[in-house]
């Protein structure tokens, strides 16, 4: 049966990380998904407009839910960042300032009614493990995955809600249903550090390099991420990290959706595996890609 889902992309699938939306809409259809993209959808806010000024935050996010429950689907998203301000921006709606969001979106003849749900591929993956191991067509048998849920993934707990921010297991549930073996390693709750590159560099390349050493003493061939801002910030900055710390460690970093192309047979061309900085060559090896 075909599901059906308002999809919001966010403003880095749509540009730095587009290889994480061509391999979710690759898997979409393997996985018999429709992904109706929200007409005119914005930028959330990226978790830092709401500090400066939180009615434009939640303006801006109340006219995304707004186009989005015109599709009469779920909103979904592949980005923790921009699930974090959906969802916050949907409890102040829920709780008391609907009214006075509806003033402003009336200006664009819009109007939210606080029907619409909002989701992330992690969490509408974890809900039918069964039915996502049916349709993997190529187990990743033999690859040692650190799962890094990151900040937003999985707190604050009230808002996001899907489990527990302390024991979370989703991420390891589809990694293993994948086919591939989550390894245990101490940092896969930490934060990776991409809100705090510019002011605090030092201590974000450190957060950044003792993440890949733990995982590298796991012997994981790859970290994955539910968030394409910590994948981002895992592959990009690792040479930088080793930089600072003195670390040998390297590890590919992965988006969540292209380990699910992969695992579900998707074409090689789909994956946004060569934009990768930190090159898979021992992911490649193990699997036979």
């Amino acid at each position: 049966m075909l599901k059906r889902y308002a999809f919001f992309p966010g403003c880095v699938l749509n540009a730095a990380a587009s290889e994480a939306r061509t391999a979710l809409e690759a898997s979409a259809k393997l996985l018999d998904v429709e992904l109706v993209e929200i007409p005119g959808w914005s930028c959330c806010g990226a978790s830092h407009v709401q500090d400066i000024a939180p009615n434009e935050a939640l303006a801006a996010n109340a006219r995304n839910l707004a186009l989005g429950e015109q599709i009469g689907a779920p909103v979904i998203t592949a980005c923790s960042t921009c699930a974090l301000m959906l969802r916050t921006a949907k409890a102040e709606l829920d709780h008391g300032k609907k009214d006075q969001a509806n003033h402003w979106l009336s200006a664009a003849n819009l109007e939210y009614k606080g029907t619409v749900e909002v989701t992330t591929l992690l969490w509408e993956l974890a809900k039918d493990l069964p039915a996502l191991k049916a349709k993997v067509k190529k187990p990743l048998t033999g690859l040692n995955v650190a799962c890094f849920y990151g900040c937003h993934s999985v707190r604050p707990e009230p808002i996001m809600s899907f489990e527990s921010s302390r024991t979370p297991h989703s991420l390891e549930d589809i990694v293993t249903a994948l086919g591939a073996t989550p390894v245990p390693y101490a940092r896969r709750l930490d934060c990776c550090g991409f809100h705090a590159v510019y002011p605090a560099e030092h201590d974000a390349m450190v957060m950044v390099s003792s993440l890949v050493t733990d995982a590298a003493k796991a012997r994981a061939h790859c970290v994955v991420s539910p968030c394409p801002l910590c994948q981002m910030q895992l592959d990009m900055y690792q040479g930088n990290a080793a930089d600072v710390t003195g670390s040998n460690a390297s590890v590919p970093a992965l988006h969540l959706p292209q380990l699910l192309a992969i695992a579900l047979g998707a074409a090689p061309d789909s994956l946004g595996l060569d934009r990768l900085i930190v090159a898979p060559d021992g992911l490649k090896k193990v699997l036979s890609l």
